[in-house]
């Protein structure tokens, strides 16, 4: 019998087959990711204002740069995405008229 490396079950990636949402661990090592960059953005920002202290307005705007920044890398790492509106299939089943014919009635 010869099977392919996905049939065996072992090792294989499972195939995405469907449009489920990532999961967990991923969506929260891409939430770590973008905590990480946005936190490693402040440190350079500081270092500019350090150099441009010479021209007070340039720094001023690194360090003005620099202060929200960890709020909104917080705010960006603890904000799960929204969850996808999903249209639910129903079986819609086809309408029958009622047939029109004569009915016997009971004279008494």
């Amino acid at each position: 019998m010869n099977r392919s490396p996905r049939s065996s079950g072992d090792d294989a990636e499972p195939v995405l087959i469907t449009e489920a949402a990532p999961s967990y661990e991923e969506e929260h090592a891409a939430r770590k990711r973008k905590y990480m960059i946005m936190m490693g953005l402040r440190f350079p920002c500081l270092i500019l204002a350090g150099v441009f202290y010479h021209t007070w307005w340039l720094a001023l705007l690194f360090v003005v740069l620099s202060v929200p920044l960890p709020w909104i890398a917080v705010l960006i790492a603890n904000d799960r995405p929204p969850r996808k509106a999903e249209r639910v299939n129903r079986y819609q089943r086809e309408a029958k008229a009622i047939e029109s014919r004569g009915h016997p009635v009971i004279d008494g």
